[in-house]
């Protein structure tokens, strides 16, 4: 009896120990952040069950923590939690589902026109010119989203607008888009229903050094 009651003092002595001293310590960050990465999936089946505005707030200060050329920001996020509206809107798409089922639905959209200075010229006034990278940087803006999803525990997966003249134009007007704002992708987020899996998409013949 005294050698069990030693045994056991020992067991708890190493949990603690365990618990205080490394077993619950934090993953490193760097190892972390890859492992996000990793697990990343497209999710399209939803549990209906909702999402909180600190959530959302989390996952949209990521997406515009993206990069963007020449810091101009052009992403815009139209976010429906409206399940009415997300029923009128997208309730007859062949896949419905996925976006009914959603606890929310975030547009990315994007200024295709900068207001800037020509080169060489700082004392002359702005000028409106054609933003050639809005599309780059409004996609960097959605994988940033995505990460930032898949970190929270919840699912989305990206859905293609642009460059799709109908869907495009649907969403245009579903969503009252003004002139020089494009709708690049349509996004819903949720919490999963476990039935999407990350793929394993690992392949070295697609890295090249030096040269082709």
């Amino acid at each position: 009896m005294r050698k069990l009651f030693f045994i056991s003092l020992i067991v708890v002595a190493s949990l603690l120990v365990s618990s205080c001293c490394g077993g619950n310590k934090e993953a490193n960050p760097g190892e972390a952040a890859i492992a996000n990465i990793m697990n990343r999936k497209s999710v399209r089946n939803f549990t209906g069950e909702s999402i909180t505005q600190e959530q959302l707030e989390t996952i949209l200060k990521a997406a515009m923590a993206a990069p963007t050329a020449m810091n101009f920001q052009p992403w815009e996020f139209v976010v429906l939690t409206d399940h009415l509206r997300i029923e009128q809107i997208f309730g007859q798409d062949r896949q419905g589902s996925m976006f009914t089922n959603a606890g929310a639905v975030v547009v990315v959209c994007g200024k295709t026109s900068m207001m800037r200075k020509p080169f060489g010229q700082p004392e002359a006034e702005p000028q409106e010119v054609p933003n050639e990278f809005w599309f780059e940087d409004c996609s960097a803006a959605t994988e940033n989203l995505l990460l930032a999803v898949e970190a929270q525990g919840l699912g989305a997966v990206w859905t293609a607008c642009y460059p799709i003249e109908p869907r495009m134009n649907m969403m245009k007007d579903a969503l009252d888009l003004p002139e020089g704002v494009l709708p690049l992708a349509i996004v819903p987020i949720g919490h999963p229903a476990g039935e999407d899996q990350p793929k394993d998409k690992w392949n070295p013949e697609k890295i090249h050094y030096n040269r082709w």
